[in-house]
């Protein structure tokens, strides 16, 4: 099974001012998580974020802020838990009309909004909020992808430990590259030689 970029959201947890220097290989995780974001942005996939405890943890980098459409303060190390699924999960369209509307037995049911299924999930650390974050979506029945090369711990044992269980669990884990090609499919995509620009 590959990854349909007209079937995923990516959701960015994380990334925050005063995490992020304490985070081993910080400075690529979050390079990939940006070049992540870009990408999203290429391909029309919707780019959500969060921040644990902004007031004490900062906010997330300005680049990668800038870069999601919406940005979930939380308490909980879980986004689920926070509400996140209510952005994942767009609420169905309630039917139309009013006073010069057609009458209701004439008019068109409302289109369901097609729902993206597939999360694109990465951030840190990854032992904790990203871990309790995929686990929580995966008992959503949404489909988790992590994304390895753009998660992080304090410490390399914390991180893969998590993607053990993530693995364990279900999640598909990938990486920054993999993510890229999937979603283009094709060398023949329009948007290729700017996704290239990205990985390269």
């Amino acid at each position: 099974m590959l990854l349909d970029a007209t079937d995923s959201q990516l959701v960015l947890v994380d990334y925050q001012s005063r995490l992020m220097p304490a985070i081993f290989d910080g400075p690529q995780v979050l390079a990939n998580a940006v070049r992540l974001a870009r990408m999203a942005h290429l391909m029309d996939v919707p780019v959500w974020g969060t921040e644990q405890n902004p007031e004490k943890l900062g906010p997330n980098s300005p680049e990668l802020r800038g870069l999601c459409q919406n940005t979930l303060s939380k308490m909980h190390f879980s986004a689920v838990s926070d509400g996140l699924v209510d952005w994942l999960r767009p609420p169905a369209r309630p039917a139309g009309g009013n006073a010069r509307s057609l009458p209701k037995h004439l008019q068109k049911p409302a289109a369901p909004v097609p729902e993206r299924a597939t999360i694109v999930l990465a951030g840190c650390e990854a032992h904790v909020c990203l871990l309790q974050t995929a686990l929580e979506l995966i008992e959503q029945e949404l489909d988790v992808w992590v994304v390895t090369d753009a998660c992080g711990s304090r410490t390399e044992r914390n991180r893969d430990a998590a993607f053990d269980r993530l693995a364990g669990a279900g999640a598909e884990l990938v990486t920054t590259e993999m993510v890229a090609f999937e979603w283009l499919r094709s060398a023949d995509n329009p948007i290729f030689r700017d996704m290239h620009a990205l990985i390269k």
